[in-house]
């Protein structure tokens, strides 16, 4: 079991101990939650372009600290979309006629929308920043310029490697090899001095027209990726649970929660029926999820009340829910010593996303547009200035009195909401620490192999090695297959803010080189 971590002046949670350092380097200059998770997420950008990058999408959650968690726009809790679109040249006509019923996984262009992640934080810091973006992404830079050690995440370069652009990892070859990203960097210290201009209209966007070949137009790069929307809530276990709304599944969380919130839940998470429950709310919550999410949704946070009427409290029931599928995505989370607390995640989807790079920056470019449907007139469909469906659900969870008690996210793909359910039940119902929330085994619904199979198939609940459930789930007539520890079920982190104000946080066992600091 990882150990929780405590500290009063702030916390940094990410998946790379480099990372977590940058956060805390900001927050002891003076910086706030806002630009200790810029740093930390530059420095991700840097080391971890298996999990994100530059060229992928962005969502967070920010508490300013207060106690007015109304939900208005200027309320305590603000949600940020920073989530690309498709090209102006987007024709899903054009991939039908070539014999496609679903967008292309990997090396096609067309999976790929404008990167929203450097809106993401120019967005971030303009609202909240206190220190100059130069100073937030000078670790970032170092790291690029200077190299890091590669970390057993990342993998071998032998195939990454031979890609074009991707040449920066070619002589990796076991962890700890020096990795040194040069057009990373230069890209880095132009948006520190140029800021999104000298990203979106600067090298790396001179390079994406080129590579795209009328995917995109200069005016698609010039339009802002990154909205402040309306976050979502709902209520359960005393607390409010805060997300962001389509075209992220982020609903499927708080809707689960009210669903399960109201069952009889076993006092032992190790009872199986604790598990079965919390399976059988997840399938109720996202059994229609295909359907109803696409940009501009309405979420049917609504429908809790008749989504727990399909559940058997003691056996599969027959919604029609379908398996879930992983995905390359990292999420941190930040608490500073005045109580703001920023929920980020960022990601390729596939591991180093698309498999394309911008060959003059070596830029890896996601593919989060295996999201949209090809079926001619769904609200999801592919097609000119679109956002596809995400899978990234970054949450936040505030107390009754609107204060702040949790930043909490994982990366999982389409399973998201489904770590979440039993790391808030845990932590919220059980009273577990963060350590013991992110260690305990999991489960997930199944697996496919693009991240957004989750709905489109008869479910497996697949149980993480170590869990106490199987005999009980068959005996409720789940299908259940046993993984390893650690196989599809994220890398999960959290900062709890225990009721004296002292901060509790845990990362996530399963990423190897996670770390939770703080001052």
């Amino acid at each position: 079991m990882t150990e929780t971590r405590f500290a009063l002046n702030g916390m940094v949670c990410t998946v790379d101990h480099l990372a977590s350092q940058a956060g805390i380097a900001m927050l002891d200059r003076g910086g706030n939650a806002a630009d200790a998770a810029i740093a930390a997420n530059a420095v991700l950008a840097v080391t971890s372009p298996h999990m994100c990058g530059l060229g992928g999408d962005l969502f967070a959650l920010v508490h300013d600290g207060s106690g007015d968690s109304g939900g208005s726009s200027d309320g305590a809790v603000t949600a940020l979309n920073a989530s690309g679109r498709a090209g102006s040249g987007a024709d899903p006509a054009r991939l039908r006629a070539e014999g496609h019923d679903r967008m292309p996984h990997l090396q096609d262009i067309r999976s790929v929308p404008v990167p929203g992640c450097v809106d993401g934080w120019t967005a971030l810091h303009e609202r909240y920043g206190r220190l100059p973006l130069g100073d937030l992404l000078a670790p970032a830079i170092r790291h690029a310029t200077r190299g890091f050690p590669a970390s057993p995440l990342l993998g071998t370069g032998e195939f990454i490697g031979s890609l074009p652009g991707a040449e920066d990892f070619a002589a990796v070859r076991r962890p700890g090899d020096l990795v040194r990203r040069p057009g990373v960097a230069r890209t880095l210290a132009a948006i520190a001095e140029g800021g999104r201009a000298a990203f979106y209209q600067g090298e790396f966007g001179e390079g994406l027209l080129a590579l795209g070949r009328g995917e995109y137009a200069e005016e698609d790069l010039a339009r802002p990726n990154a909205d402040w929307v309306e976050p979502l809530h709902g209520e359960a276990f005393g607390h409010r649970i805060w997300t962001v709304p389509p075209n992220s599944q982020g609903y499927l969380l708080p809707l689960s929660l009210e669903i399960l919130a109201k069952l009889d839940l076993p006092a032992d998470p190790a009872d199986p029926r604790w598990a079965h429950l919390l399976v059988e709310s997840a399938r109720a919550a996202g059994h229609d999820r295909l359907d109803v999410l696409y940009e501009g949704a309405v979420a049917p946070l609504g429908t809790a009340d008749a989504r727990r009427a399909l559940i058997d409290p003691e056996k599969r029931s027959s919604p029609a829910g379908r398996p879930a599928s992983p995905g390359d995505t990292t999420y941190l989370c930040v608490v500073d010593g005045d109580g703001m607390g920023v929920s980020l995640i960022q990601s390729n989807a596939a591991g180093f996303g698309s498999l394309l790079f911008e060959p003059g920056t070596g830029i890896n470019l996601h593919n989060r547009g295996i999201g949209f449907s090809l079926t001619p007139g769904h609200p999801a469909e592919y097609g000119p200035g679109r956002r596809p469906p995400h899978t990234l659900c970054p949450a936040l969870v505030t107390r009754p009195d609107g204060s702040l008690r949790t930043v909490i996210g994982t990366m999982g793909g389409d399973a998201q909401p489904q770590i979440l359910l039993q790391l808030v039940t845990r932590l919220l119902e059980h009273g577990e620490s963060p350590g013991e929330a992110v260690s305990a085994p999991r489960w997930a619904l199944g697996t496919g192999t693009t991240g957004f199979d989750a709905w489109r198939s008869a479910p497996v609940v697949e149980v993480e090695e170590g869990a106490p459930w199987a005999d009980g789930l068959r005996e409720r007539g789940h299908a259940v297959q046993a993984v390893p520890y650690g196989s599809n079920f994220g890398h999960a982190h959290m900062v709890d803010v225990l009721p004296s104000g002292v901060l509790a946080g845990a990362a996530d066992p399963r990423a190897l080189i996670g770390s939770a600091l703080g001052r």
